[in-house]
């Protein structure tokens, strides 16, 4: 018998965004005329509307939201919770929510073009596997390592750059998360690996973009002229 798929997501969207200017954390900046934050929970509605969502936010910015929400008559069903010192602690806080039975993604809230190809891809393979998987893309840049000498170059064809979702069997999760912090800990596969779990590496896309700084919001807008609406 083919156990029952019960999906679930964490959108952190739990800092402040100080790299992107502005007194506003990004997650609430307007892209394409709406909220960061609510595109990207569209994105994952709209692959499957059965969804479990649970939105790390900032302290002290719950009731914002809820107003962001009247305003733009989102209606979107999900479930708040706040956010930590660390990006660890959010997600921390977030997976208290989330049932041991499930297959959990942890998203971006910065990453509002994520596909429904993608999130299909990275929690199909979770589901599959058993295990974590994560969305990476080539590394096109020349990249080189500082060491105490100076500096030695890196074959970029050996490396590869992190996206978001990444996507766990939620038992796994939680129990990798139950460790201490530790500032080498960048994302939650490096969380996930240190407990043991297995990484496996899909494909993502380029146009899975994270928003970080006043520049990228220029590139979002231009991009978002080209992206279906909703």
């Amino acid at each position: 018998m083919i156990p029952e798929k019960k999906l679930s997501v964490i959108i952190v969207a739990g800092g402040r965004g100080a790299r992107a200017g502005g007194e506003l954390p990004k997650q609430f900046r307007s892209v394409g005329g709406k909220p960061m934050l609510m595109r990207t929970l569209e994105a994952f509605y709209d692959y499957d509307s059965k969804i479990r969502i649970v939105v790390v936010l900032p302290e002290g910015f719950e009731s914002y939201w809820k107003q962001l929400c009247e305003k733009h008559q989102f209606t979107l069903p999900h479930r708040l919770t706040q956010g930590g010192e660390t990006r660890f602690h959010s997600v921390k806080n977030g997976l208290e929510l989330i049932p041991e039975e499930e297959t959990v993604g942890v998203h971006d809230a910065a990453r509002p073009f994520v596909t429904g190809e993608l999130i299909g891809r990275c929690f199909d393979a979770a589901f599959t596997h058993h295990c974590g998987v994560i969305p990476v893309v080539e590394e096109v840049n020349s990249v080189r390592q500082l060491t105490d000498k100076g500096s030695r170059m890196l074959d970029r064809k050996l490396l590869r750059v992190v996206q978001t979702p990444q996507v766990f069997p939620a038992a796994a999760l939680k129990k990798a998360y139950m460790t201490d912090y530790d500032p080498s800990f960048t994302d939650d596969a490096s969380v996930a690996e240190k407990n043991g779990v297995h990484i496996m590496l899909v494909e993502g896309e380029e146009s899975n973009i994270k928003i970080t700084t006043a520049f990228d919001f220029i590139v979002a807008a231009q991009y978002d002229k080209l992206m279906p609406k909703r």
